[in-house]
């Protein structure tokens, strides 16, 4: 499955959304557009990087939508493991 990383620029995420993301990260979760959490890096100042597994840019897209959160640059990754 494609890996991809979207970054969002300010995104104060609350501890509860942190955890339910990454409880849905450890348990391989996927939505209804295909869409799997993999990884979530975030800091204080609300700047949020995800990483992704999804059919194609279109399925990243939708998944954000689905939760109301503005989606801007969409890349396509490769893993170096």
């Amino acid at each position: 499955m494609p890996r991809f990383m979207d970054f969002h620029d300010h995104l104060q995420l609350p501890p509860e959304a942190i955890a339910d993301i990454g409880a849905g990260a450890r348990d391989g979760a996927t939505d209804a557009y295909g869409v799997r959490q993999v990884e979530l890096y975030h800091n204080p100042e609300g700047k949020v990087w995800c990483v992704l597994e999804a059919p194609d840019e279109d399925a990243v897209r939708k998944h954000h939508a689905a939760l109301d959160v503005p989606c801007g640059h969409v890349h396509r990754v490769e893993s170096l493991m």
